[in-house]
């Protein structure tokens, strides 16, 4: 099973992709919810580069890495992962009035389909949320 999260971002594309791709930018804005942060992440931006960032309990409670390999980029179009057994696709699609970014994965076992969905999705509006500020918006 897939599911998709998707939210739209007024703000110039170079913007979105910069914030997306970015390690000091992901730090910012990669956590579920206020109780967790990411305590690092890295990029390697490239066709069998790596990607990975460790999400923390602010608690110190848990925590686990999320890491992958690109295996499609598209500069300011696409990105397509493998992670832990599973896929990614995050679509960059802009229009005069912003940035869609379109995120499906595949679902993992554990936990709901709701749980999943809502985790991803509180995740994607973060992001929002850091590109405005990021514009000054």
């Amino acid at each position: 099973m897939h599911i998709t999260v998707e939210t739209t971002i007024a703000a110039p594309i170079e913007a979105v992709w910069q914030a997306w791709t970015t390690p000091a930018d992901i730090v910012q804005w990669n956590a579920a919810s206020p109780d967790w942060h990411t305590t690092r992440a890295s990029v390697d931006l490239r066709v069998g580069g790596a990607f990975s960032s460790r999400m923390e309990a602010k608690d110190g409670s848990m925590g686990f890495d999320f890491a992958g390999t690109y295996t499609q980029v598209v500069p300011h179009e696409l990105l397509v992962a493998d992670f832990g057994g599973r896929s990614l696709r995050v679509a960059f699609l802009n229009s005069p009035t912003g940035v869609t970014v379109r995120e499906t994965f595949e679902a993992e076992t554990t936990h709901s389909e709701e749980e999943q969905r809502a985790g991803w999705q509180a995740i994607l509006d973060n992001f929002a949320r850091h590109v405005l500020r990021q514009q000054g918006a």
